[in-house]
C-alpha cells in the first residue's frame, strides 16, 4: 500500500473442537447463514494462557493451531488491466470520431488487456461456504478462487465487498466446511497472547504466535478508500487490533485468534517500511467482521447507522481550544438539524463518555460501536453537559435520514449523480471555464485523484481530462456519469482526452 503501509493478512478457522454456546440464525437470500459464536466461559488470558493453554499443557500453542488451520483457505485471484498497442483499428475511429487516436500516447493503438495474479488469505464463517477475507484481496479481481487445507480447490462468487472496512465476503458452492467460531474482540486484553494462521508470502498454511498490542488503533490507511465523489461520503471505520503476531504479504484476509481457537480480528495490514513483518501489525475486530458480513450477506451492502454530529476527539488542548469542562470524550462540535442526536435531545457542547455502557475517549473506539449497528437501532449515550452527566437513547437514522433499510439499489439511487463514479476508483472536477477555452475544448472532467480501484490498472494519469467517453461528449460530471450507466458489464468504458499541457489527444479503456 502506499505511504510504507503494507496491507497483509491473516487466516484462521476454528474448527468443531470448540462447544458451541451459540447458533446465530441470520436469514441471506432466503438461505440460513449460521455464525458459531464462542462459549462465555472464562479462560485464562495472557501469560497465564501461554503456559497453561486450553487443555492444560504448558506453555502449548497446538490446541488453537489445530482447531484453526482446517478452516484457513488460500485466495487466489486473477485480475486484467488494460495496455495500449500501436496500430489503431479503424472501427475506432468510426466508434469515437476523427479526434481518436490523433497523437496518441506514442502514436495510440487499440487497448489491450493484461491478465495478472494475486493471492491472500481469507476465513470460512460458515458450513455452507462463505468466507471473509479483506475487500483489497478481491477488489477489482475477474476470478476468485479458494484452495482449502485438504488441496480442493473452488472457484468463488463476489457477495460483496465494502473498501470502509476493508472486509469482503466471497462464497465457494460446497458444503459441510470446517467453519470458525467467532469469539470476543471486546473481551481481549492487553497482553494476551494470539495466533495469526494464513498463507504469507505464498507458503502453505502458516501459524505465528504474538501478543495484543493495543486496541482501537486507526492508522488511516482506509482513508483512501472514501468516495469523495459522493456528496456525503462515509468515514472509513478503523478500530483495529494491534498484534506483533508476524503478519506478510499474503496473509491479507487472513484471521487471528485467541488460545481457544476463536476468531478475534482479520488480520488486514502492517506498519513497515520494508513491506514486511515488523512488528506491526492490525485486524478488524471480530465485533466488525460479524456485523459487516452479515449486512454483505443479506443485503449486498453495509447497513450504516448515522448519529448526525461532527465530532471531535478531545484532549487536554483540543478541550482548551474548545472550551469544554473535560479533557476527555467526543465533543459534539455540531448537531446535524433533524438528525438521530438532534431528536435525541443532544446539543453542540456536549461530551459523549459513555456508549452502551463503555468508556469512549475515542474518535475510532466511537465508530466501532456505531459501526456494529443499523438504522433504527438504540445506542445508551451518557454526556457531560456542562460538568452534569445525562443518559441519552439514540436512535440511529440512515444516510437518508430515516430508519429503513437501504438496499444496494436504493444506495445508489440516493446518492447524487456522480457518487457512482467512485467505483471506478478515481475522484473527478469539471474544467474551469478559463482552462477549457486555453486548451481549446468546450469542457471536460478532469481526474483529480486516483485511488484503489478501475482506473488504477490503466495508464490513466492524475491531470487526465476526459472530453469523451464512449463516443458522447463530455462536459460535465453528470455527463460523464451517464456514459458509465450505459456501458454494460464486462465492457470496457472508452475515453478519449487530453493532459494540461498538451493538445495531443489520448485514449484509454477502462475496465467496468
Amino acid at each position: 500500500m502506499k505511504n510504507n503501509w503494507k496491507t497483509l493478512a491473516i487466516i484462521a478457522l476454528l474448527s468443531s473442537f470448540v462447544t458451541l454456546a451459540a447458533y446465530n440464525f441470520l436469514g441471506f437470500n432466503k438461505q440460513d447463514v449460521i455464525f458459531n459464536e464462542s462459549s462465555p466461559t472464562p479462560t485464562p488470558t495472557g501469560r497465564l494462557a501461554a503456559l497453561t493453554g486450553p487443555q492444560g499443557a504448558p506453555g502449548d500453542f497446538t490446541y488453537a493451531a489445530e482447531a484453526t488451520t482446517p478452516a484457513v483457505v488460500h485466495i487466489k485471484t486473477t485480475m486484467t488491466r488494460t495496455v495500449r498497442q500501436q496500430q489503431i483499428p479503424d472501427i475506432f475511429r468510426d466508434f469515437f470520431g476523427d479526434e481518436f487516436g490523433r497523437g496518441g500516447n506514442g502514436g495510440g493503438g487499440a487497448p489491450q488487456r493484461q491478465r495478472g495474479q494475486a493471492s491472500g488469505s481469507g476465513v470460512i464463517i460458515s458450513q455452507d461456504g462463505f468466507i471473509v477475507t479483506n475487500n483489497h484481496v478481491v477488489q477489482g479481481a475477474d476470478e476468485v478462487e479458494v484452495i482449502l487445507t485438504d488441496k480442493r480447490s473452488f472457484k468463488a462468487k463476489v457477495i460483496g465487498t465494502d473498501p470502509l472496512t476493508d472486509l469482503a465476503v466471497i462464497q465457494v458452492n460446497a458444503k459441510n466446511l470446517p467453519s470458525i467460531t467467532l469469539g470476543d474482540s471486546d473481551a481481549l486484553k492487553l497482553g494476551e497472547w494470539v495466533l495469526a494462521v494464513g498463507y504469507p508470502l505464498d507458503l502453505e498454511s502458516t501459524v505465528t504466535a504474538g501478543i495484543v498490542s493495543a486496541k482501537g488503533r486507526r492508522i488511516g490507511i482506509l482513508d483512501q478508500n472514501v468516495d469523495r465523489n459522493d456528496a456525503k461520503p462515509d468515514s472509513p471505520v478503523e478500530a483495529f487490533i494491534q498484534t506483533d503476531a508476524a503478519i506478510n504479504p499474503g496473509n491479507s484476509g487472513g484471521a487471528l485468534v485467541n488460545l481457544r481457537g476463536e476468531l478475534v480480528g482479520i488480520n488486514s495490514a502492517i506498519a513497515s517500511a520494508t513491506g514486511y513483518y515488523s512488528g506491526y501489525g492490525f485486524a478488524v475486530p471480530v465485533s466488525l467482521v460479524k456485523k459487516v458480513s452479515a449486512d454483505l450477506v443479506k443485503y449486498g451492502n453495509v447497513q450504516r447507522g448515522y448519529l448526525g454530529i461532527i465530532p471531535v476527539e478531545l484532549n487536554s488542548l483540543r478541550a482548551q481550544e474548545l472550551g469544554s469542562k473535560i479533557g476527555r470524550g467526543i465533543y459534539i462540535n455540531e448537531v446535524v438539524e433533524g438528525g438521530a442526536s438532534a431528536s435525541a435531545g443532544l446539543k453542540k457542547g456536549d461530551v459523549i463518555v459513555k456508549m452502551e455502557g463503555q468508556n469512549v475517549d475515542s474518535d475510532a473506539q466511537m465508530r466501532e460501536i456505531i459501526g456494529r449497528r443499523r438504522p433504527g437501532d438504540v445506542i445508551a449515550m451518557t454526556v457531560n453537559r456542562n460538568g452534569d452527566l445525562r443518559d441519552f437513547r439514540v436512535e440511529l437514522r440512515n444516510r437518508n435520514g430515516g430508519r429503513d433499510i437501504i438496499k444496494k439499489s436504493d444506495n445508489i439511487s440516493a446518492s447524487n449523480s456522480a457518487a457512482t463514479l467512485g467505483s471506478l476508483g478515481a475522484d473527478f472536477e469539471e474544467l474551469a471555464a478559463t482552462d477549457a477555452k486555453r486548451l481549446g475544448v468546450d469542457g471536460g472532467v478532469r481526474v483529480k485523484r486516483i485511488r484503489e480501484g478501475k482506473m488504477s490498472e490503466t495508464d490513466i494519469e492524475e491531470g487526465f481530462i476526459i472530453v469523451k467517453a464512449n463516443g458522447k461528449v463530455v462536459r460535465t460530471v453528470k455527463d460523464l456519469q451517464t456514459a458509465l450507466n450505459t456501458t454494460k458489464e464486462g465492457e470496457g468504458l472508452m475515453l478519449i482526452g487530453m493532459y494540461p499541457n498538451s493538445s495531443r489527444m489520448y485514449y484509454y479503456a477502462v475496465p467496468v
